[in-house]
């Protein structure tokens, strides 16, 4: 299947709904929830936006499956799954940070062929398909091997537990990099990886609608996309980064 029609309507709702998101964001009064956990918020804007892109993709391929963070998983009869993130970053979104996006894949068969992120407030629109393209301009990944200069990006899980499992990963690992970025929000973190903003990223407990969009961006710029096994307590992740990097940062992040 040609993947150039889905990206080009993923695009088309992606920028619907970061502009209903925008036009919330800052606004002081956004009904909130939590899911997991006290600290894993849900915001009306979140359900919102996730409405429209669902309302918008089902017009133009009514038989499609959906998969959404707050709609859950909507069967079809085509080939193609929608995988969406309508808010990722929601934390930030609710303290006034401008670092969030929308992140739409498509999967074809279960394969993920194309992906969206789009950055509302950047005005940023990241693309792949059968390439990565940043507002339509091509864009090219870190090719760093050296442990030590090298800029890591990561994120945190929600539950206590496991976040002190995690910060003892960050103790051994900040003194073997240049530094280490954790901005929160997923997608953009895999989308600026591929862009070579970040040298590398790794995150545990991160679900499909993370992910999808993301890892494809990062895979067409030949980035290696590694599965992380669970350490417990901390669950299974995601590692990005050239591929010898990779070798190197891996033995340090399991």
């Amino acid at each position: 299947m040609d993947a150039a029609p889905l990206v080009a309507l993923a695009s088309s709702v992606a920028r619907d709904a970061g502009e209903l998101l925008r036009r919330h964001f800052g606004s002081g009064a956004l009904a909130s929830d939590v899911k997991s956990t006290p600290t894993d918020p849900v915001t009306e804007a979140d359900r919102a936006a996730e409405r429209l892109i669902r309302e918008r993709l089902l017009a133009a391929r009514p038989d499609d499956a959906i998969l959404g963070e707050e709609g859950g998983d909507v069967g079809g009869t085509s080939a193609v799954r929608w995988v969406v993130d309508p808010l990722d970053g929601t934390v930030n979104f609710l303290f006034g940070i401008p670092q969030w996006a929308v992140s739409i894949a498509a999967e074809v068969g279960g394969e993920t062929v194309a992906g969206v992120v789009f950055d509302p407030m950047r005005d940023e629109l990241w693309t792949a398909d059968s390439d990565a393209r940043c507002n339509g301009e091509p864009i090219r990944a870190s090719t760093r091997t050296d442990l030590a200069t090298a800029l890591v990006a990561t994120g945190f899980g929600y539950d206590s537990e496991i976040r002190r499992a995690q910060a003892a990963v960050i103790g051994e690992l900040l003194p073997r990099v240049r530094d280490v970025r954790r901005l929160g929000s997923a997608a953009l973190d895999l989308a600026w990886t591929a862009a070579g903003r970040y040298d590398a990223y790794f995150e545990r407990g991160l679900n499909p609608w993370d992910v999808a969009a993301g890892a494809l961006l990062c895979r067409r710029v030949g980035l290696d996309v590694r599965d992380l096994a669970p350490a417990p307590p901390a669950p299974a992740g995601v590692l990005v980064a050239p591929a010898r990097l990779a070798d190197v940062l891996a033995p340090l992040v399991t």
